[in-house]
């Protein structure tokens, strides 16, 4: 990107500077013996597939956060043959991984020393999530990001999800910078590369696992490569 006129990065979270993966994987390894299930592979990628069906409802405006969230454990426990409807009783179950979610996250490595080599070079940082407010803000804080993340961008507060392209535009003009000046830098090629470019946005992949889609020029492995890669030489 040399030759860019950058102004700011706005970073994805989950994935990106939390590891989120790790996070629930040490979470379902904990909670579900609590609830009777055994948390071998096959359970926690059920898990992982009935999240992302019902994430995706939501992100549609389908279902409300809560009621993916209901929604999600109740395919969850059909699934196994322990069906539950009551939705006082699929929140408190729900409320046991949450815990034990929230006491699992932790910063990815190289997050904090990006982040911190951006704003040396005089770049202005912020985070773009699909989440809500209340939970996100808290992870920053809890991973030890909040003072160096700046701004959060919520889908729960701009009223948009990604992968729509109007969710990168709307972060950028609250951010008061535009959408040329910016990449965007994210884990998922699907929500954080494609929709930011059709905003107009400049786009890095996050390519931790090695996965991106052939021909992706702005790829990297790790955040410590991300410094190299916008800044002038």
């Amino acid at each position: 990107m040399r030759g860019v006129k950058l102004c700011g990065v706005l970073l994805d979270l989950d994935g990106t500077l939390l590891d989120h993966e790790a996070a629930v994987g040490a979470a379902l390894l904990r909670w579900l013996p609590t609830i009777g299930v055994e948390p071998d592979a096959g359970t926690r990628t059920l898990w992982a597939t009935v999240q992302e069906r019902h994430l995706e409802a939501w992100r549609a405006g389908l279902v409300t956060f809560q009621q993916q969230r209901r929604g999600r454990l109740r395919d969850f426990l059909a699934a196994l043959g322990t069906p539950c409807e009551d939705d006082g009783r699929l929140d408190t179950l729900f409320s046991g991984f949450l815990l034990m979610y929230e006491q699992s996250w932790a910063a990815y490595p190289d997050a904090r020393p990006a982040l911190a080599a951006i704003r040396r070079a005089g770049l202005r940082t912020a985070v773009l999530t699909n989440g809500i407010e209340e939970q996100q803000t808290a992870k920053l804080a809890r991973i030890g990001l909040r003072d160096l993340a700046g701004p959060v961008y919520t889908a729960e507060t701009l009223g948009l999800f990604k992968p729509d392209p109007a969710v990168f535009t709307e972060a950028c003009r609250r951010w008061g910078l535009a959408p040329e000046t910016v990449v965007s830098v994210g884990d998922r090629h699907d929500l954080d590369v494609l929709p930011a470019r059709a905003a107009g946005l400049h786009a890095v992949h996050l390519d931790r696992p090695g996965t991106a889609p052939p021909g992706e020029a702005h790829r990297i492995g790790s955040l410590r490569d991300l410094p190299a890669l916008l800044l002038p030489h």
